[in-house]
């Protein structure tokens, strides 16, 4: 029988208040997976009238990244939670892709009791030691009465300044202990992000609007910093008014429409091409907004050449700003309220669009990948897997991609017809097996559109025990496995830089729908290229989860949009 907290009394336990303060903030999912530790928090969800869903995982790390998934879709903070020990080593790298990503993602990992400490307790480790380095806040709980400050920090550090990820190490004892009712409360708008935007120094506004009004030859590019501050319609109006061209890293590809004049597509050395290289290498201005300028999006900081371009940085981490480039105009604001007062400044400034450069880069782009993905050739292009995709897909699909084989290519190559969180891929760390669980999360979040998650056979033996999840709560994801028998990012790395040395990275060839029909999921598997286009609206069609697995050319025999294999 459910039981209210009030019925309770004065005091709540601490995995009570746990349970409230998570309501408190406008929780409405977590993704987790149960242990020893967790017993007295699994009761207080299983007693308590919350109202929130709990979504059994198979596995800790890809709890971690269905949270991700969500927070990336819905704006909202995501929550995973596990055991100590195992369970704390297995979530981690899930928070540290989030963190680093600016995903707000609170995890709860239950521990040993307070009490056990320093007695070679089973599971007994140092979480706080553990999570430091990749969580913007974390903390150990050593009393029930830290339980309501403790979370009331987390979301606050979580949704403002640059977003991240928090962790809370909820002890055994911990969670059995009392907690006053009256401390027990929260702020339900910091359960979103941005809650709290910074506003850019009006002064730093009119410097930038000066190098605006100068420059010949302005480009933008725009990092994930875009979508998280909601910032798409003021980028657009700036870019329309300058008729400045927009470039994005792939965390920001969702920044612009990618059919609109104006739109570079993906730049970098992944994803990018010499067409979108070129438009960023004639700038005379580059506007980086919520981009970090790293390694990827400047292919090693050379384009562009620092020095022989101005630059105006607008990015809401002031830590970001001149770290790789001399910026000219330095703007430390949230990127929706920086773009809003530059449109202001330059309001009396327009300028007849024009966008030749920016066709004339795209049709030669899109001319050479054209045929490619025409081809009949036999294994299947990449290429092919991305046109098909995308002409099967509506324009509010979303699209999941794992950091191998599918990565470069969808980045670059499957167009983002509307502006938002339509297309993501774990570009922080890129680790594998990432894509499975973090379409799940993204399904949760937006349950109404297409959900779509591409990986290569490597993730796939990474993440394939989440199939179960998947039949479980009957999700209508389409997972699209590339499969070519080898870690194909590594063996094309060695046959471009270590003359051709293959050394651990062939596999067997899995027939992945075989092994996902065992877990009771609807499968294809494609060999023919003229057999993918319909057999993608097949399985996109289907009511339930949908496997297909397609036969492709490996990636070390492709021509990948990654510069460094074609150099």
């Amino acid at each position: 029988m459910k039981e209210s907290a009030e019925a309770r009394g004065a005091t709540l336990s601490g995995a009570e208040a746990v349970v409230e303060m998570l309501k408190a903030h406008g929780v409405e999912i977590l993704f987790g997976l149960c242990g020893d530790t967790s017993l007295p928090f699994y009761d207080a969800l299983a007693r308590l009238p919350h109202g929130m869903r709990h979504v059994l995982a198979r596995d800790e790390r890809s709890a971690a990244y269905m949270a991700d998934g969500y927070a990336r879709v819905s704006g909202r903070v995501g929550v995973c939670e596990g055991p100590s020990g195992g369970g704390a080593t297995y979530i981690l790298p899930g928070l540290a892709e989030a963190n680093e990503s600016s995903v707000p993602v609170l995890c709860i990992n239950t521990d040993i009791s307070v009490s056990a400490r320093g007695r070679y307790t089973l599971t007994e480790l140092d979480q706080s030691a553990l999570m430091r380095p990749i969580t913007k806040w974390n903390t150990v709980l050593n009393r029930s009465e830290e339980i309501p400050g403790a979370f009331r920090a987390a979301f606050n550090q979580m949704t403002t300044g640059r977003p991240g990820a928090a962790h809370i190490a909820l002890p055994f004892d911990v969670q059995k202990g009392s907690v006053n009712r009256t401390d027990v409360w929260g702020d339900a708008t910091l359960g979103q992000y941005p809650s709290r935007r910074i506003a850019p120094d009006p002064y730093f506004i009119g410097r930038a609007a000066e190098l605006l009004r100068s420059a010949s030859h302005p480009v933008f590019l725009c990092g994930g910093g875009v979508v998280i501050a909601g910032a798409e319609q003021e980028l657009l109006e700036l870019a329309e008014r300058l008729s400045a061209p927009v470039a994005t890293t792939i965390s920001g590809k969702g920044s612009i429409s990618d059919e609109h004049p104006l739109a570079v597509g993906v730049v970098g050395s992944n994803g990018g091409t010499p067409e979108t290289r070129a438009i960023v290498d004639q700038a005379d201005l580059v506007i980086f907004v919520g981009c970090r300028a790293g390694s990827v999006t400047t292919e090693r900081w050379r384009h562009p050449t620092p020095g022989k371009v101005k630059v105006i940085h607008l990015d809401v981490d002031p830590a970001v700003l001149g770290v790789n480039y001399p910026v000219d105009v330095p703007l430390v604001s949230d990127a929706r309220l920086a773009l809003a007062a530059l449109n202001q400044a330059l309001a009396t400034m327009t300028r007849p669009l024009e966008a030749v450069a920016v066709q004339k880069a795209k049709e030669e782009k899109f001319g050479r990948f054209h045929a490619l993905a025409e081809s009949d050739d036999k294994p299947i292009k990449p290429e092919r897997v991305v046109a098909d995709a995308a002409r099967a897909l509506d324009a509010d699909a979303i699209v999941v991609a794992d950091a191998g084989t599918p990565c470069p290519y969808f980045s670059a190559y499957y167009p983002t017809r509307k502006t938002g969180r339509r297309f993501f891929s774990n570009r922080a760390h890129g680790a594998l097996g990432y894509s499975m669980s973090a379409a799940i999360g993204a399904h949760f979040a937006r349950p109404n559109v297409k959900c779509v998650s591409v990986m290569g056979d490597g993730s796939f033996g990474f993440t394939c025990g989440e199939l179960e999840t998947v039949v479980r709560y009957r999700l209508p994801i389409t997972f699209i496995v590339i499969s070519n028998g080898t870690y194909g990012w590594i063996k094309a790395g060695q046959k471009s830089a270590y003359d051709k040395r293959y050394f651990g990275v062939d596999f067997e060839i899995t027939d992945h729908a075989a092994v996902a029909a065992a877990f009771g999921v609807k499968s294809w598997r494609v060999t023919e290229p003229g057999d993918l286009g319909k057999t993608l609206k097949e399985a996109l069609a289907h009511g339930g989860p949908a496997v297909v697995d397609v036969i492709c050319q490996p990636l070390q025999d492709a021509q990948a949009p990654v510069s460094e294999w074609v150099a």
